[in-house]
């Protein structure tokens, strides 16, 4: 029985900056910190008690590859591909805005059933077209956020809750959180997203 791969989990991760601190006389270096924004898992994986943690875990064990892959100057589109192959079931897509903003997708090999069938259906170079398609409809999620005059980044920064001016690092926004979980259910290859 061949398996049909799905989407187990989505990430948006976020870049803010930490400015220096003049009263102390520091160099003008800025900080640069990866602030998980929003992690949107997926059947068979929802009903795993510590599956939250270790999809954290894994995105943020495929940072290192995002910056690798945004040293290269040349690069052109937004599509990174696929960052690292987890194991024969995980594999770890990602994307980045012009803005610094990481979206990453954790395809599962297995499929929302979550057992191996007897050989894997789909290659790797069948997923990424798709996984393109699916990075387009986030990427349009969240610049449909961005344009909400109700929603404001900086407040979702560890600064700003520290500081008690900003909710958390969470999107809360129902209609982004809704549009998330539409693209990550509804996804596999062949399938428009």
């Amino acid at each position: 029985m061949a398996m049909t791969p799905s989407i187990a989990c989505i990430g948006v991760i976020g870049k803010h900056v930490r400015h220096p601190d003049y009263s102390q006389r520091r160099s003008s270096v800025l900080n640069f910190q990866n602030n998980p924004l929003h992690i949107a898992l997926f059947p068979p994986h929802l009903s795993n008690q510590d599956a939250h943690l270790e999809f954290s875990f894994l995105l943020n064990a495929s940072l290192d590859n995002f910056e690798t892959r945004t040293r290269d100057h040349n690069r052109v589109d937004q599509d990174l591909g696929m960052l690292q192959v987890v194991d024969e079931r995980l594999s770890i897509w990602g994307w980045e805005t012009g803005t610094g903003t990481k979206f990453a997708i954790v395809v599962d090999m297995w499929g929302k059933d979550g057992r191996p069938g007897t050989g894997f259906g789909v290659k790797g170079e069948d997923v990424r077209p798709k996984v393109e398609q699916a990075f387009k409809a986030l990427q349009t999620a969240y610049i449909r956020l961005l344009q909400n005059p109700f929603y404001t980044p900086d407040d979702h920064t560890p600064m700003a809750a520290q500081s008690g001016r900003g909710k958390g690092g969470e999107i809360t926004s129902k209609r982004f959180i809704n549009e998330v979980n539409r693209i990550g259910t509804s996804w596999r290859p062949g399938v428009e997203v």
